[in-house]
């Protein structure tokens, strides 16, 4: 019974305990319903209204993971979770007051506009706004500065357009502000500084490509918060404080892309410093990099590419053990040391094995060393780097074979070591690489036979690129085994004979190179097909083509950005190109009549290289040419057109760097919207009939260096600038064979500052730079020009930087040579020949001690020939031959050059001097015509005499000379190139 009772009582107190935790469940599950949040009427109304004011289009957002969050929304009775807008997708609720306090719309998919009257304005205890990868095709409205409480606002990437109200500076709450823009956004004047300043509580900043158009604030250094500062692309100048680099919390900092902005790196860098990300990739960066910098110790990201850096790398980069991504590319790619280098040639590369340091950096799965002038052997230590998978070693000097030992790297996705001098066959241990993606050894002196079907083995690969080098490449017949993903192919001077069949079964091909094979015959039918689709870039330049298997009107491949098929044998009328075309270059052909009507109406907006040289077309050039306004470079010499030239530069937004009408039968006057073209740098309107006055309203184009106006029907006298400050950079001018008259132009001669040095820092070749293709480069694109000089031909098929002349030969200038000539320390040729010119030779030409070529002839001098002269130690072209001189001659060279002078007397004429002239001292410059040498050309042969000049000036080790030595050899002896495309190419990082 006691055992019953005991019982009684244990069960009694378990029911009053289950009973008790039921209490308490009941009222738990009470409390919490009567805690839900739920969202206010007013903010679920205005929800709904903003949602309703888009449209969803699966187009307006990048991200491949977006979705339509909005699609959700709703009111449904009956349903008071799908009524309750807390719960809605991307809403966020203050728990205790149920406010909207977060919109993340991020990716949503929204397509339409915001006004000031959106219902979003309603919502103002918001405090995140995430609006970014939508398509918002409106201003950014002034009426945010209304939503007080935010403390983070992102509408990046969402195509809002226009000026940056000045009220969002009043949101003075905001640790994240993201408008990244791609330049559709800018900020006016001051607007950028106010808003720094009212943002004292900011973390993240990110401003990327926004127009801001300002120097960096230096109230920056006092933002303690800042963690995050992105400013890519956003045209700053001036200085960076360097004080931002010492912020506490500043873990990013990116400012790339902006090129105008200058700047250097502290030496006191902290060890300290919570510094993960640093990107200064195309700013204006300069001097050294310290040692310190190795005190980054958190660095994950560190690239410095296109730069002004010293060359010289601190080992101390060894300490920065956390790295993953390293970019020293082109580093020092305007550094005052990299460019006087050759003066003293101390400077010629850095050997690959002093980077040993590299392989202490084991994290490192990217590596950018792109045009840093290594030289030397590819080194085993970069086999330490086992996470690997980009390599990028291009635009060196790396030389010997590829080394086995990177068959460790077997991460390696990317390789990519064109543009050196590497050596030997491709190792088949490279094919072992399974991970390979890309490989691009293009431009190298690789040699051998090359099996195709072993890239077949490699089944990621995208990128092959083997042009450029001494390889065969053998592809089997019935070969169709290609990688199914492949996208870029380059196969240049790979000793093809017929298109590769297997290009057939290629459904993804972008980018395809077969230029300098030896092609013959037509563009088969079923590329059109096989490529058809996707196929962006195509360069079948320097084969024997002759045209397509069915002639299109149109370019049959409808996306075709990139077309080059120059130095073919190509017929018929001119093929449409395509509405995405961007480079058309079909020069050296044989394509006849004019362009067809229908020409312009596909490129107006995209096309910005327009290649037509050397064929055999006529007509009008037509007048849409007149709006081609993304144009940079129009070559349409060595054809037939004539008529009046379009009003070219029209639109003033244009580009264009370079224009070559010559030798056309071009007429009327010169058109006066040139003087538009700010960006011009050449023009050629040489050999046409073209009649006007001296175009001395070109002027204005301050970055023009080649003006060449030869044998035209210009005439009148050239008269006076308009101010002291025209063409700046004027270095070669030929106004040879027209009408000019009256006296030499002595004030523009004084103008012509570029004439009057030559500055040891200058580049190698007048050049264009542009940056295109489906693995982005960027093409040096060269100007070629013919010059008469030296009593020959010359034909440069790269105009020199520091060529420095001046012809104003054949026409009709009378009155003395000024002195104010010999100003023009620079020049290198004057022909002044076949004018009227009276009065004595100046004795000031005597200071242009780099003038290698000077045509006086077919004048009416008088007077001594100045022993001046004599200290012209280039000189190795003289002539004054039919004019009225007298006197001793100081010089011998050729006696032609002399004739017609009846007072002359001396060596080499058969006339003696006088005793009191013989007694003269003479500098006696004989041609040994045992010692001349022939150069073989492919246009012209260059007479003995021509290249003396030149050689007394190696001897004389001047750094000019040095970098002229390298284009005249060039000119001289060095066969064509075999494409009109083979430019220097620099990666884009």
């Amino acid at each position: 019974m006691g055992t019953g009772i005991g019982s009684s009582w244990c069960d009694f107190f378990s029911m009053q305990h289950f009973i008790f935790l039921l209490l308490i469940n009941a009222a738990c599950c009470f409390s919490f319903v009567q805690t839900q949040t739920l969202c206010h009427d007013d903010e679920r109304s205005a929800l709904l209204q903003f949602k309703a004011s888009f449209t969803i289009d699966k187009f307006a957002s990048r991200d491949p993971s977006a979705y339509p969050k909005v699609a959700s929304w709703g009111r449904l009775e009956g349903d008071p979770q799908r009524s309750n807008c807390c719960s809605w997708d991307g809403v966020e609720c203050n728990d205790d007051s149920g406010h909207v306090i977060g919109l993340d719309l991020a990716s949503s998919c929204l397509n339409g506009s915001i006004n000031s009257n959106s219902s979003l304005f309603k919502l103002v205890h918001l405090q995140m706004l995430d609006l970014s990868d939508n398509r918002f095709f409106s201003h950014i409205p002034s009426r945010l500065g209304d939503l007080a409480s935010l403390t983070y606002l992102n509408l990046s990437w969402s195509s809002f357009f226009g000026y940056i109200p000045s009220e969002i500076s009043y949101l003075s709450k905001l640790s994240t502000l993201d408008l990244t823009s791609h330049h559709m956004l800018a900020f006016k004047k001051a607007n950028f500084r106010s808003l720094i300043q009212n943002l004292t509580n900011i973390k993240q900043l990110h401003l990327s490509r926004v127009d801001i158009v300002s120097s960096v604030p230096d109230i920056l250094v006092n933002a303690s918060s800042l963690t995050s500062l992105r400013l890519v692309g956003c045209d700053l100048y001036g200085e960076f404080p360097a004080g931002i680099f010492h912020l506490p919390n500043l873990q990013v900092l990116d400012l790339g892309l902006n090129h105008n902005l200058t700047g250097y790196f502290p030496d006191d860098l902290n060890r300290s410093s919570p510094l993960k990300i640093l990107v200064l990739d195309f700013t204006n960066f300069s001097g050294h990099l310290p040692a310190t910098i190795g005190d980054l110790r958190a660095l994950n990201l560190l690239s410095i590419a296109f730069c002004n850096f010293y060359p010289h790398v601190p080992s101390s980069l060894s300490n920065l053990t956390q790295l993953n991504y390293l970019c020293l590319s082109s580093f020092f790619y305007n550094s005052k040391e990299y460019f006087d280098a050759p003066r003293n040639n101390t400077f010629r590369g850095q050997v690959f094995d002093s980077w040993s340091w590299l392989g202490k950096l084991t994290k490192l799965n990217h590596l950018s060393l792109v045009d840093t002038n290594l030289r030397g052997d590819l080194p085993c230590f970069l086999a330490n780097l086992t996470q690997l998978s980009d390599l990028y070693l291009g635009y060196n000097q790396i030389t010997g074979q590829i080394p086995s030992c990177l068959l460790q790297l077997t991460q390696l996705t990317s390789l990519d070591v064109r543009l050196n001098n590497l050596q030997g066959s491709i190792p088949r241990s490279l094919f072992q690489l399974k991970s390979l993606e890309y490989i691009f050894l293009d431009s190298n002196n690789l040699s051998g036979y090359v099996e195709f079907d072993e890239f077949s083995k490699l089944e990621e690969l995208r990128g092959l690129r083997l042009s450029l080098n001494k390889l065969a490449v053998q592809i089997k017949t019935g070969f169709t085994a290609v990688p199914p993903k492949l996208q870029y192919l380059g196969l240049g001077s790979c000793n093809l004979t017929e298109f590769p069949k297997f290009l057939k079964y290629t459904s993804e091909l972008l980018d395809l190179d077969l230029s300098d094979n030896n092609l013959q015959g037509q563009i088969p039918k079923w590329m059109w097909n096989s490529a058809g689709a996707n196929l962006l870039y195509l360069n079948l330049s320097h084969n024997h083509l002759t045209g397509f298997e069915e002639n299109p009107v149109i370019i049959p491949w409808p996306l075709l950005f990139s077309l080059e098929l120059d130095s073919n044998m190509l017929r018929g009328s001119l093929p449409i190109p395509a509405r995405s075309m961007q480079i058309y270059s079909v020069s050296n052909n044989e394509y006849a009549g004019e362009i067809p009507a229908t020409f312009c109406n596909t490129i107006m907006e995209t096309l910005f290289i327009l290649d037509l040289s050397n064929n055999n077309l006529d007509g009008k050039i037509p007048q849409c040419f007149e709006n081609l306004s993304a144009l940079q470079i129009l070559k349409m010499q060595n054809n037939s057109f004539h008529g009046d030239i379009p009003q070219i530069c029209a639109n003033r937004s244009t580009e264009l760097a370079a224009i070559d009408l010559s030798y056309n039968q071009l007429q009327g006057k010169l058109p006066r919207s040139i003087a538009s073209c700010s960006q011009l740098v050449f023009l050629n309107l040489g050999n046409n009939h073209i009649t006007d006055t001296f175009p001395s309203w070109l002027g204005v184009l301050q970055l023009l260096k080649v003006l060449i106006l030869r044998s035209n029907a210009f005439h009148g006298i050239i008269g006076k600038p308009a101010s002291s400050h025209e063409f700046p950079e004027l270095s070669i001018v030929d106004l040879s064979s027209n009408d000019f008259s009256s006296l030499l132009p002595s004030d523009h001669l004084d103008n012509w500052n570029a004439m009057k040095s030559v500055d040891a820092n200058e580049q190698i070749y007048v050049q264009s730079f542009f940056r295109f293709g489906m693995y982005p480069d960027t093409f040096h694109y060269d100007y070629p020009i013919i010059v008469f000089s030296k009593g020959v031909e010359l034909k440069y098929f790269k105009t020199p930087y520091l060529l420095r002349l001046i012809d104003l030969s054949s026409n009709r200038f009378e009155g003395e040579i000024p002195g104010i000539i010999g100003n023009l320390r620079g020049l290198c040729l004057l022909n002044l020949s076949n004018n009227t010119l009276t009065g004595p030779i100046p004795s000031s030409l005597g200071n242009l001690t780099a003038l290698e070529s000077l045509d006086l002839s077919q004048n009416q001098l008088s007077g001594k020939i100045p022993s001046d002269l004599a200290r012209l130690t280039f000189l190795a072209y003289f002539d004054v031959s039919h004019n009225r001189l007298y006197g001793h001659i100081p010089h011998t060279f050729q006696e032609d050059k002399y004739q017609g002078n009846s007072g002359l007397c001396g060596k080499p004429l058969s006339k003696k001097c006088e005793d009191s002239e013989s007694t003269t001292p003479q500098t006696t410059f004989e041609q040994d015509k045992d010692s001349g040498f022939q150069i073989e050309l492919d246009w012209f042969v260059v007479l003995p005499g021509v290249v003396a000049g030149l050689i007394v000036g190696v001897v004389g080790g001047n750094f000019w000379t040095d970098k002229k030595h390298d284009w005249f050899v060039e000119t001289f002896s060095r066969r064509r190139q075999p494409r009109s495309t083979r430019r220097r190419r620099r990666p884009r990082t």
